[in-house]
This record gives C-alpha cells, structure tokens and sequence, in this order.
C-alpha cells in the first residue's frame, strides 16, 4: 500500500573521522552533539535546538576497505517498510540492508532503478517526518541528480505517493518539484555527465550563504559550486566536507555580496556491499566580486 505521507525524517552522516566530524558541524551548522553509542558501535547525534536532526557514525571497515567514501544518507519514514521493500524489489530498485532492528529504529538500505541509495525507516526513535523546511540547522530541501528525472518521478510517486508540485517562479521543464501530502519536500532533475551516478543532495539551512561558506573552508571543507543566486528565492552552496561527504546550504542572504568561490569538478569511484561511491575532485578557483545581497526567504 502506497504510504502517501512518507517524508524524510532522519539523515546519517557515514565518515572516517567522527571527531573531526562533530567540529567540522558545529562550526558551520552550530549543531549540538551527544553521545548515543551503544556496546556494538559509537555514534553521535546532531542537534539544531532541542531538535534531533541526524546522526553520526563510522564509515564501517568493509566498505573502507573496499574504497567506499563518507556520505550523507536519507531516511524516509513508513508506516509499512516491508511492504515498501516488496514494492521497491518490484518496481526495479535494489536492497542493500533488509529490514533490520537498529539503535534508531527498523531500517533498510535500498536504491532506487537509476542506482541513487537512501533509506527507509519505521517507528524511528529518532527524528520525525518534516512538515516545514525552514528553520536554521534544519535539512530544507531534497534534490535528486536522476539519470533521468521522467522515469525517477514515477518510480518515487508510485512508491511513496509523492506529487508534483508547482514552482512559486519559472518553468519545471528541466525540474520537477515533489510535494508529499500537500508540502514541498524538494525536488529531482536529470543529472549533468560531470556527475556520474545519480544521488540524493541535502541542502541544510543557514542565516547567511557567505558566512557558512567561509566556516565550509575556515574548517577544511571545499565548494564544489557556489555560492549561487535562484531567481528571486536566496542563495546555494554545494560543498564536500574535510572527510569527502558531499553536502549543501541554503540561506536567504549573501551579506557579504560574494559569488562563486570556487568551481569543481567532480567524479568519485568505489563500492562497498551494493553502495556505489565514485570520487575525484579537482579545484579551479574562480574569480570573487560582488553581487546582490537579497533578503528574501529561499522559496523553490
């Protein structure tokens, strides 16, 4: 059965350095952290307030063995997750971990038929389903590089029951905009050949673009693209942090007027248990002046 509400309640961050981790975020994030280790395994959870908003936790040694690098993964919340499972094997996707009782919750490891991994995730003990994406410290929005974003759409509304949505400016043409019980949860589009696998992006809120930009490199990161003005909605910054995981940030302002910091290119190569993990990056510092300071609240 279709879970019409299914939205992303939980994020991990997998990386080789849990302590160089928990700074790194803090710093440009202002997140909280606490202990939540168990006997099998350490782990640590971020907060933005007195909000959960994601956990941290070793890049287990298999896969580093097998050359697998830190990322970011998703979990969206189910009322059925092995039903859901049924539905993914069905519809073309894979499952790397079936459903399994964890320290968060029951959970799966799955990707979809383009190969993009996230997770699904049943009576979690952290974090909850996302109803609005604006708060400081919070994941605001969710983008897919699809192979292609037709045939990715479908699959995700089949199996979760999400919508299209309308965009506020401009065409959805090129990208299509998803909603999931009547509110906006992101959107997908079909990737450049510079990206060479489709994945999920989660872009994380900031007050100010040019201020968490600065702390991403202040603190060891690197912009892979960025900072970027939408039309009439605010800024973005795409950034892979000291230990390789790829992330981004949205702020409504760019108080200090710069524009792209840098440019990337980007590719990245390994595998670890059906995890597809490429990598390579090679800077191109472009050129800095000035640019707009908008005030407006990102809207897509």
């Amino acid at each position: 059965m279709v879970d019409n509400y299914a939205r992303f309640a939980w994020y991990e961050l997998l990386t080789t350095d849990m302590a160089a981790a928990r700074t790194f975020y803090s710093s440009v994030l202002g997140w909280r952290t606490h202990d939540a280790s168990t006997p099998q395994f350490s782990y640590s959870v971020f907060s933005a307030g007195e909000t959960a908003i994601c956990g941290l936790m070793d890049l287990p040694p298999d896969g580093q063995q097998a050359g697998a690098t830190p990322r970011w993964v998703g979990y969206i919340a189910v009322d059925d997750i092995r039903g859901t499972v049924d539905q993914l094997r069905r519809r073309g996707g894979k499952v790397f971990v079936p459903p399994t009782e964890t320290n968060i919750g029951l959970i799966s490891i799955v990707a979809d038929p383009q190969g993009a991994t996230l997770a699904l995730a049943q009576d979690l003990k952290q974090g909850q389903p996302q109803i609005e994406l604006g708060e400081a410290g919070h994941v605001g929005w969710h983008e897919l590089f699809a192979a292609d974003w037709t045939t990715a759409f479908a699959f995700y509304s089949e199996l979760f029951g999400w919508q299209r949505a309308q965009a506020d400016i401009g065409s959805t043409d090129s990208y299509q905009l998803l909603s999931a019980g009547g509110r906006r949860l992101g959107g997908m589009f079909t990737k450049l050949p510079m990206a060479p696998f489709p994945f999920w992006l989660y872009y994380f809120n900031v007050p100010d673009i040019a201020v968490a930009a600065k702390r991403v490199t202040d603190g060891g990161g690197r912009i892979a693209q960025g900072p970027t003005q939408l039309p009439d909605t605010g800024w973005v910054v795409r950034c892979i942090d000291p230990q390789g995981a790829m992330f981004a940030l949205q702020g409504a302002t760019n108080q200090s007027g710069i524009e792209q910091l840098s440019t990337v290119e980007l590719g990245w190569s390994a595998e670890w248990g059906g995890f597809t993990s490429r990598g390579k990056v090679s800077a191109k510092p472009a050129a800095k002046k000035p640019g707009p300071k908008p005030s407006a609240k990102p809207k897509r």
